[in-house]
């Protein structure tokens, strides 16, 4: 799963999750050069088309059979490359991030219409497990028309540098939230400025130089390197944003492109929480609902299972349980990480609910092994760099800033809009002791890219429909696609969104405004 947050927490991120894997059925070192190309970088502007273009010279990416082992879930063979990308592409000192970049060729070399850019979500998580596991993520069809390619976004991943701060996570984010009082409020201070702290010591060379804008002309970089005028692009959850910053800032090479799970990048950082909160909330009472209806269920607790949760939050809040060895105690904290990680999908339900019942008895491994999957944590109990690279790029892309007292201040409205899950949600530092941060956002509008396609869900937690119907309505020619289902984004869940998105993707038709996928 991959993950977007418009605000950061300290004890339970809660992000978005790009779509799961959705399987679909299969049909039977490099270098880098310079060419005389070149890219064009166009700063957005609200009230115009665009504005003077920056010439660049464009990098030539030298391809090659990617290693042993990268290729193991895909049924053609791969290949990779790396771009270098300036750091700043504004004031450019020499310094760069190397891109990791994978590539899937089409299938079909006589169809193949171009390359097709894809971003699985984040921000903070690499972009190739798209054409790493294309089987799994798109049709067919796509797979056998385009090149798709998928690079980590800088600062994550195999791209350099990337970001890293700190190697356990359970020291930070397996501590009790909400805190009961000054003391408890304190230490969660201190443990968060512990965590920026090492950031800074680690990376703090490129924590200014890793927002979503800077992404986004890395995108045009990889477009100009790979040859083609314009270019098609799909993005899942966070991968909409990152999409729909670029389509602003450079709409005269968008060839097509769809966002799926899409927010609306426009929003204040406090209205996306509260639009996200407000999600989660509405799928645990989804989750609770479905529950006090099937006598089956693993905590129908007399058909009152919301009364067993609440006790289970009060009780935990007196005395946490035992994790297992050597590993964190299941907190509140660590409990609604592991409640929020089951809120992404319906399929996650059956999970959450073994987990609760053993939770009842004593036994707290299955949430921690929940808190687990949410945090990514591997099987030999290491991590990758994908949570530090979401706290970095999400920190330094919040241009409103936030103080400790801003973020206490705000309690009472987040505990207002969502009673379960308020005020976990609302106690987080991260952003308020962050170091830097970009001057302002690109703000969306999609002026002059011709029609995007925007897809949401009825029951998305973590990007609920409203939001993205005002993703869609932000840009210019903002389509939408909506799909029925409790979950996540929507593509490859039945064949009308997979036909509406592919006809447009191919043929560039346009699905009609608000169509419904039942």
């Amino acid at each position: 799963m991959r993950r977007l947050g418009p605000f950061v927490v300290a004890s339970t991120l809660l992000i978005a999750a790009c779509g799961e894997r959705m399987i679909f059925e299969a049909s039977t070192d490099p270098t880098i050069a310079n060419s005389a190309d070149t890219a064009t970088t166009t700063p957005a502007s609200d009230d115009s088309d665009s504005s003077v273009a920056v010439k660049r010279p464009a990098g030539t990416i030298i391809w090659a059979e990617c290693p042993e082992g990268v290729a193991s879930f895909s049924a053609t063979p791969l290949e990779c490359g790396t771009l270098a990308v300036p750091y700043d592409y504004d004031n450019d000192d020499g310094r760069v991030f190397t891109l990791h970049i994978v590539r899937r060729p089409a299938d079909d070399a006589v169809a193949r219409i171009g390359s097709m850019l894809v971003n699985p979500g984040g921000p903070g998580f690499g972009g190739t497990t798209i054409p790493e596991n294309a089987e799994w993520y798109v049709s067919e069809t796509l797979r056998s028309q385009f090149d798709i390619v998928g690079w980590d976004p800088r600062g994550t991943g195999l791209s350099t540098p990337a970001v890293d701060c700190i190697d356990d996570y359970d020291p930070y984010f397996g501590i009790d939230s909400p805190p009961n009082d000054a003391a408890a409020k304190a230490e969660m201070v201190r443990v968060t400025q512990e965590f920026v702290d090492l950031c800074v010591e680690r990376s703090g060379d490129i924590l200014p130089y890793i927002s979503t804008e800077a992404s986004a002309r890395d995108m045009d970089a990889i477009r100009a390197a790979l040859g083609e005028d314009t270019i098609t692009y799909f993005g899942f959850s966070y991968g909409s944003e990152l999409g729909a910053t670029w389509v602003t800032l450079f709409p005269d090479t968008v060839r097509a492109a769809v966002f799926d799970g899409a927010s609306d990048p426009n929003a204040s950082g406090f209205d996306q929480a509260v639009a996200q909160l407000k999600g989660f909330e509405q799928q645990l009472n989804a989750f609770l609902a479905d529950c006090a209806k099937r006598p089956t269920c693993k905590i129908y607790n007399g058909g009152k299972p919301a009364a067993l949760f609440d006790k289970l939050v009060t009780d935990l809040d007196v005395k946490p349980l035992a994790g297992p060895p050597g590993r964190t105690a299941v907190t509140q904290g660590v409990f609604y990480t592991a409640v929020v990680q089951a809120m992404y999908s319906n399929t996650l339900w059956p999970q959450l609910e073994t987990a609760l019942a053993e939770a009842v008895i004593g036994n707290g491994e299955f949430l921690v092994s929940l808190y687990d999957d949410y945090y990514q944590r591997k099987f030999d109990g290491t991590y990758g760099n994908e949570l530090e690279a979401f706290l970095a790029i999400s920190c330094v892309d919040d241009p409103e800033g936030s103080t400790i007292a801003d973020v206490d201040a705000d309690i009472p409205k987040f505990v207002a809009a969502a009673p379960r899950l308020g005020a976990n949600f609302g106690y987080g530092y991260t952003c308020a002791l962050w170091p830097t941060r970009v001057a302002e956002r690109v703000a969306v509008n999609g002026k002059g890219a011709g029609p995007i396609v925007v897809i949401g869900t009825t029951g998305d937690a973590a990007t609920p429909l409203e939001s993205t119907r005002k993703a869609a309505k932000n840009l210019e020619q903002g389509i939408l696609v909506i799909v029925e289902a409790d979950r996540h984004t929507g593509y490859g869940l039945n064949s009308c969104v997979v036909q509406q998105v592919d006809n447009y993707l191919v043929d560039l038709k346009v699905p009609e405004n608000e169509t419904y996928c039942k």
